[in-house]
């Protein structure tokens, strides 16, 4: 029985990915510090055989007992409210826990994958975005702790791989939503069900022309594990390319939900990008993936999981 170790494992798409270990016959090892993640997303393994929890924060020494054959580093806040108000621990989790995960690697002779992120594109010129689009990012600006901290996880995995020989793999995450995302996310799709299912007024940023392209978790999931298993060592985009408006998804969500809320507009947060759309050929090609969730599908299954969680018949 092969064994992997997934770092932020409590969290939405950790959890998912424990969940997808398990089915396919693997010891879990699930390692998380709860800063962002919840005990509630991995309740239900707890009692399983081929499944271990560790509480850590993997800023510090990370070990784990015996050998280990994967490593998925997923640990790090992710929705801009998180690491606005936890630059710090974004920053040293992309740099420190990154350099501990890949040190494990090393040190077990274990394949690991980073998750990395959309957001190493900043706000773009090029669009749909492809792999060797180097990017648009503000170092220095709010956002730059969380685009920073994945530019520099990416190149110290790169190096870890060249240097030390270490069997690395990139995925470059796109927009994703799904069950278990936590009810105050601050991002898109958690607030638009949240104020949508109690008839409140939907917010949307500026004008909502912004796009995005959002991936149903299962499918995400479904990528990222290919990846692992592939040979690809250059990172790769896991996304859903149908792009849309914020605009056009809050008036699919008030849909969906058969809410009676009105849409409001505030201001553009800072460096907000103006698009967001993944080129995924190489995601076709090499690993014979591409997204299958239609987004109303995947929206009604996380509406249902928002309405069980708040109570709402």
């Amino acid at each position: 029985m092969a064994k992997v170790l997934i770092t932020g494992g409590a969290g939405f798409l950790g959890s998912h990915l424990c969940d997808k270990f398990i089915a396919e016959g693997y010891e879990v090892v699930c390692m998380d510090n709860f800063v962002t993640g919840s005990p509630d997303n991995i309740a239900h393994l707890m009692g399983n055989p081929n499944f271990k929890f560790i509480l850590h924060d993997v800023t510090n020494y990370v070990y784990v007992e015996g050998e280990l054959d994967y490593i998925l580093h997923f640990a790090s806040p992710a929705s801009p409210i998180d690491y606005l108000k936890l630059p710090i621990q974004t920053l040293k989790v992309g740099s420190l826990g990154t350099h501990k995960a890949l040190g494990l690697a090393k040190a077990k002779n274990a394949r690991i994958l980073l998750a990395s992120t959309s957001e190493v594109y900043g706000d773009p010129l090029i669009h749909p975005q492809p792999e060797d689009y180097w990017g648009n990012v503000n170092p220095v600006g709010y956002r730059g702790v969380y685009d920073e901290a994945k530019r520099f996880a990416e190149a110290l995995t790169m190096a870890y791989h060249r240097y030390h020989g270490v069997e690395t793999r990139i995925v470059r995450i796109f927009n994703t939503y799904g069950p278990r995302m936590r009810l105050q996310d601050g991002r898109a799709i958690p607030n638009f069900i949240n104020q949508a299912l109690k008839n409140k007024d939907v917010t949307v940023y500026g004008d909502g022309a912004q796009t995005r392209s959002v991936c149903y978790v299962d499918d995400l999931v479904d990528g990222i594990y290919r990846l692992l298993l592939s040979d690809e060592t250059d990172p790769v985009n896991i996304g859903n390319p149908a792009e849309l408006t914020m605009l056009e998804l809050a008036k699919e969500i008030i849909e969906l939900t058969g809410s009676q809320s009105e849409i409001t507009f505030e201001d553009l947060p800072s460096d907000d990008p103006k698009v967001r759309q993944p080129n995924i050929t190489r995601a076709r090609e090499i690993l014979n993936w591409e997204p299958k969730v239609e987004r109303k599908t995947g929206l009604i299954r996380t509406i249902a999981d928002f309405k069980k969680r708040l109570h709402i018949v």
